[in-house]
């Protein structure tokens, strides 16, 4: 499998309440000489995260204990700018495996369908009660359901439910890439092939 599947997540949650986080703002572009998936998450939103001599912003909240968990909250446009996959990659080898937002821009949305972290798009209003919730709380869980199409606020209850292309939300619940994909349908795509052939 290219990534773990996804069905079910349930987690606390790291509030980025900034809008029109750009890809060179998740991972610039002086790190995007590695061709494998490996080590991008040390260099997520790196220059958010530490100072010039590399030590750690206090006030950053990756660097704040306070927060964790598998789901990043963060504010409307997040992936805009260019088309780059680390930034995908970056966000899944940290440990973020859904990332929610009240707009995504698309070729980040569809970078990260392609390498298993599932964005959620909600409703600003929704948006603004999860951030709520979490600064209230930061031990917040949220559930995510990939079968039910929903995300809910285990505290209150409050849910809402989010769109997916179902060719994606197939994959994600097999932890298929696109070529798994293919794989899994080898010996349809032999039988046809060999049927095609009379």
């Amino acid at each position: 499998m290219a990534y773990d599947k996804f069905t079910l997540l349930k987690s606390t949650a790291v509030p980025l309440p900034i809008e029109n986080v750009d890809t060179d703002q998740i991972i610039p572009a002086r790190f995007l000489k590695a061709t494998e998936r490996k080590g991008f998450g040390d260099n997520l939103f790196r220059d958010w995260r530490y100072d010039g001599d590399g030590n750690p912003k206090a006030d950053f909240v990756l660097n704040d204990p306070t927060y964790s968990g598998k789901i990043l909250v963060a504010g409307k446009n997040f992936g805009s700018g260019s088309s780059r996959e680390h930034a995908a990659w970056a966000i899944y080898d940290y440990g973020f495996r859904c990332v929610v937002s009240s707009f995504f821009a698309d070729i980040f949305k569809n970078n990260s369908l392609n390498v298993g972290i599932l964005p959620v798009q909600v409703s600003p209003e929704f948006l603004d009660k999860l951030f709520q919730a979490i600064i209230a709380n930061p031990g917040t869980e949220l559930e995510v359901s990939l079968p039910d199409q929903l995300i809910r606020i285990v505290d209150t209850n409050e849910s809402e439910s989010f769109e997916i292309n179902s060719y994606k939300k197939h994959n994600l619940m097999n932890g298929f890439d696109d070529i798994d994909y293919l794989q899994a349908m080898k010996e349809d795509i032999f039988a046809f092939a060999e049927k095609s052939r009379y």
